[in-house]
């Protein structure tokens, strides 16, 4: 197993319980002391754990704490790759796409490179930036503008100004979490009503999130889960979560990642 899907497990299982001792993980990841505790400092250094004697703890998950982009760009990878290749999977060339800002909505921005003829608006910095550099002929990039986040969000008046007047296919909206009572919600207020007028220009919301995302509330609400026509997560969402979920939004599909099965630990 890699240091990075390492790191992951220990992260993810942090996240689950609220913490993790070091004698847990040598058992769960087949690894020695020294190596779960090099993990645990790498993960403390990005801010993403809390170090303490005999093992991590998770942060103080305040409904205000907001990673920035680069702290989220290096977790659950396979994941957010299964996710995209399935969110990608519904576009058709000459549809319009929106895309909110976060490292999953990016994975998608990748994944749609391989559609032709398309039209993007987004309020992502990385996701611009991805696409322009591409260099399609056939594919046009609106910016919305506005006022930059740490997850490198562009938001506020321009942005929701520049939002009001447009109606797109599609919209693939990153969230901070999604919980079966405050919905789809982040940190940020600001970046919340910037959510909300992306949620309010496209004809089909499509919710892209992580299993890690389940349960976590954020400061701001931004949707209704009724309001999300297509869920899609990654196959670490408990079956209790899919069973609740599967009756409040349109459509929950569930992205396999073959990765993180053959990344298990053996006996």
């Amino acid at each position: 197993m890699l240091a990075r899907q390492r790191q992951e497990r220990i992260l993810e299982q942090v996240r689950r319980s609220g913490g993790a001792r070091v004698s847990e993980l040598v058992g769960v990841l087949g690894v020695s002391e020294m190596t779960v505790r090099r993990d645990i400092a790498t993960l403390a250094g990005r801010g993403l754990v809390a170090r303490v004697h005999g093992g991590a703890t998770a942060l103080t998950g305040r409904s205000t704490d907001e990673p920035g982009f680069a702290a989220k760009s290096d977790i659950a990878l396979e994941e957010k790759a299964a996710i995209a290749e399935v969110a990608a999977s519904l576009v058709e060339p000459g549809d319009s796409v929106a895309l909110s800002a976060g490292t999953t909505t990016f994975a998608v921005a990748r994944a749609l490179l391989a559609v032709p003829d398309l039209t993007v608006v987004t309020n992502s910095l990385p996701v611009a930036q991805l696409l322009h550099e591409s260099a399609r002929s056939d594919l046009t990039v609106v910016l919305t503008g506005g006022v930059r986040t740490p997850s490198d969000a562009l938001v506020g008046p321009v942005a929701v100004g520049a939002l009001r007047g447009l109606h797109v296919d599609w919209l693939f909206l990153g969230v901070h979490g999604f919980d079966e009572r405050a919905g789809l919600t982040t940190p940020n207020l600001v970046e919340g009503a910037t959510d909300e007028a992306l949620v309010a220009s496209a004809r089909r919301v499509v919710v892209v999130a992580d299993s890690s995302k389940w349960r976590v509330v954020g400061l701001s609400s931004i949707a209704r889960l009724e309001q999300v026509d297509v869920l899609v997560v990654d196959a670490g969402l408990p079956l209790e979560a899919r069973r609740s979920l599967g009756s409040r939004v349109g459509r929950l599909v569930v992205a396999p990642v073959p990765a993180a099965e053959d990344s298990a630990p053996t006996d």
